[in-house]
């Protein structure tokens, strides 16, 4: 498969909400949030925009206390952490306003349930004026409203949704070096929805067609591969037998 990132509709929507928060105007806050299930491509992408613009990322982890969050951070500026919260704080205050890097903030689900440290990312961006991204799931949006002061200065709100149609077609054509029949792409839309999962199916179905000989994959193929994803006691020579039946 061709290593290349494809900009899905949820990918286009991320990086509008990233240019509004960039340029929005005077006393608008800077505060944005990503959310959406699991597979959609949320880490992906950010990983992929971070990397693409040198932007601070920070992952949360289960258990993370303030403390954890500040070295987190100061990790991603190359920074090595004193011992005192404050000091910690007050060196990302300091650097933030020499380099003005907006933060990325994944799985942002992890820091609700300690309101200190879902709150020293506001502290954060209310003595920095530095747009704050936070990527979290399903439940993100709703569960970031009973922190009223944090929520109000959420000026962007990005919700990943399902694949439609043209993305996975978008997905294909870019990343896939095999042809997909038109029934087999719709077949893929109906039955597949998470990034993980067609990048998967992709793989398996450009090694079978390539082993094979086929320049293609059709609706009966895609089927048949599917099937043996989850028994792999089958064989390329099953599927071609059935596919031809």
């Amino acid at each position: 498969m061709k290593k290349v990132f494809v900009k899905t509709t949820n990918v286009k929507k991320f990086i509008s909400m990233y240019n509004n928060l960039l340029e929005r105007a005077d006393g608008v806050p800077g505060l944005g949030l990503v959310y959406g299930a699991p597979g959609l491509g949320k880490t992906h992408a950010i990983n992929w925009w971070a990397f693409k613009n040198d932007l601070y990322l920070v992952r949360c982890n289960n258990l993370m206390s303030t403390k954890w969050l500040l070295v987190e951070i100061l990790d991603a500026m190359g920074e090595y952490a004193p011992r005192r919260n404050l000091d910690c704080f007050n060196m990302i205050i300091k650097n933030l306003r020499l380099t003005p890097k907006p933060i990325i903030v994944d799985e942002i689900d992890y820091l609700m349930f300690d309101s200190k440290s879902i709150e020293t990312l506001r502290d954060i961006h209310d003595k920095t004026n530095v747009p704050i991204i936070m990527v979290g799931m399903n439940s993100a949006n709703s569960k970031l409203k009973k922190y009223k002061h944090l929520y109000d200065r959420i000026s962007e709100i990005v919700k990943f949704e399902t694949f439609s149609q043209a993305d996975i077609k978008t997905i294909i054509d870019e990343i896939s070096e095999i042809e997909f029949t038109d029934c087999a792409m719709k077949y893929l839309y109906k039955t597949v929805n998470r990034f993980r999962q067609i990048v998967k199916i992709l793989n398996k179905a450009e090694n079978f067609a390539k082993s094979n000989g086929l320049n293609s994959v059709d609706e009966l193929i895609l089927k048949e591969i599917m099937i043996i994803d989850s028994d792999t006691s089958d064989n390329n020579e099953n599927i071609i037998k059935r596919s031809n039946k």
